[in-house]
């Protein structure tokens, strides 16, 4: 069965502020020592199983010209544009209507844009098997990670680790849970039961469009007529009428919480959702004072601190635990315990009128 994917880059990466910026969000960032953007590196993972042709991006309107420029062999027609942000469900929706005209029937691969993986050919391997479950019934298969610390900054999936209710190295799926406080993930850690929710899914395109129907029909009703004016000279304007209205809802609580047939293939290739700077501690190697630097940089007596900059000079002296990120406008300066709070920044500066720092 013909494999396909879709790329969701149409978030903002707030949380990566001041280098994320509306007009240069997280995913067209490169952050690793090859110089590739994340979104770029997302790609590059599927190509040994999905045709470059058969890649999807759903991605703001404004995203437009990085999508185009960052992967020049993504077939224009399979670049989609949101008029608005509408989350997840109508995301994929979108994308599953545009598949759709392509292919009646294919396995869909949905995957975010600003995930990073250590070991490509060991989550090649993960989706290879993950297609195999999802094309034998109507499945839903969602790739969760295993856990190595108490993280409470992700939603978890319990499985029923049973080998009689599996499905080769896919073990169905109990319940999706929400982010935990910290005892509470420590004792999903300890129980062996639970992976992180990575929010990569696959499924053939005949199940998805079927849970849509019964658990989102709204949201079904757009995807058929989108699906219909896909290639068109209509299509931007029914997505344009019809996309706005649809509820903003996640894929997670609009189906993969109320459907069944779930199942989840543990992930150990070395996954990182790059959610704040401190993923850089995952990423880069720090120096012999526990700091991660990049740019022009000189410290003295400085320990375990992430310094990002570009040409001009930061010098730190006496300094530790800081989050350090200088641009051309805006310069970070944030304690490390405290980098879930960036997105206050930016509230701030929304409330102050200050957009040009966005």
């Amino acid at each position: 069965m013909k494999n396909t994917a879709l790329i969701m880059a149409g978030g903002r990466g707030e949380r990566f502020w001041p280098r994320s910026r509306r007009n240069l969000p997280k995913q067209f960032l490169s952050i690793t020592d090859d110089g590739k953007t994340m979104i770029q590196l997302t790609a590059e993972r599927l190509l040994p199983i999905v045709d470059i042709e058969d890649i999807y991006v759903v991605t703001n309107r404004d995203y437009l010209p990085l999508v185009r420029d960052q992967l020049p062999g993504v077939p224009a027609e399979n670049i989609i544009c949101e008029p608005v942000g509408r989350n997840t469900a109508p995301c994929i929706a979108l994308g599953t209507a545009m598949i759709s005209k392509k292919y009646e029937e294919a396995v869909m691969m949905v995957l975010p844009s600003d995930h990073l993986v250590k070991y490509s050919s060991l989550f090649q391997t993960t989706l290879r098997d993950a297609c195999e479950v999802a094309e034998k019934g109507d499945n839903l298969v969602t790739i969760g990670i295993t856990p190595d610390y108490p993280e409470t900054g992700y939603g978890y999936i319990k499985f029923i680790n049973d080998i009689s209710e599996s499905s080769g190295r896919a073990f169905r799926v109990e319940s999706f849970t929400e982010k935990p406080d910290l005892e509470k993930a420590k004792e999903y850690l300890a129980s062996d039961d639970y992976l992180w929710n990575s929010g990569m899914f696959l499924w053939k395109l005949s199940t998805i469009k079927k849970c849509y129907e019964e658990l989102l029909p709204d949201i079904y009703d757009a995807m058929q007529r989108i699906s219909k004016a896909a290639g068109t000279r209509e299509q931007d304007i029914v997505i344009d009428e019809l996309f706005p209205s649809l509820p903003s809802i996640s894929i997670d609580y609009g189906i993969m919480e109320r459907a069944e047939n779930i199942y989840t293939i543990p992930g150990t290739f070395g996954w990182d959702d790059v959610g704040s700077w401190l993923a850089l501690e995952r990423i880069k190697r720090s120096n012999e004072s526990g700091n991660i630097v990049d740019g022009n940089i000189i410290t003295i007596n400085t320990r375990n601190c992430i310094i990002q900059g570009t040409d001009k000079l930061i010098a730190t002296v006496g300094l530790k635990d800081l989050v350090i990120v200088d641009t051309k406008d805006a310069t970070l300066i944030c304690s490390r315990d405290h980098t879930a709070d960036i997105k206050k920044v930016l509230e701030n500066l929304k409330i102050c009128n200050r957009s040009e720092y966005l």
